[in-house]
């Protein structure tokens, strides 16, 4: 008789040391992280210097563009991304640092970072565009 496999729900990985929930509310709330619409969950398993998260209807798109910005940090030894399973809408990022850096700090100054990058190109998208119909009218 084969036996029966139950699906579990994975528990978010402590945050900052923190095991209790709302000491990572705390945390979410230190980032102004609205733990009712969070995209980014704590892998098990993780540590202040080496996590992994997992980024909630996301794809290769924020995947590379992430892992470029983050890996132009001095203080990163590795930042990859993986796609676990093509039918599923979900990227993982694995951030490792140097010392004593926190990988919580890195995310989030990639993000930000990231966030700035786009702002440019969009500036620089727009003034290109308006000259174009400029010189086209």
């Amino acid at each position: 008789m084969p036996s029966q496999i139950q699906d579990e729900e994975m528990q978010d990985a402590p945050v900052n040391g923190h095991t209790e929930g709302n000491d990572i509310q705390a945390d979410a709330d230190e980032f102004g992280w609205d733990s009712e619409k969070q995209r980014i969950r704590v892998l098990p398993g993780s540590e202040n210097t080496a996590a992994s998260f997992e980024f909630e209807n996301e794809d290769h798109t924020l995947g590379n563009a992430l892992r470029y910005v983050i890996m132009k940090n001095p203080a990163v030894e590795f930042c990859g991304y993986s796609i676990p399973h093509p039918s599923e809408a979900r990227m993982n990022l694995r951030i490792q640092t140097y010392d004593d850096v926190s990988v919580y700090d890195v995310l989030e100054k990639g993000l930000e970072d990231l966030a700035d990058l786009c702002d440019v190109v969009i500036d620089k998208f727009t003034v290109a565009r308006d000259d174009f119909n400029a010189q086209s009218a």
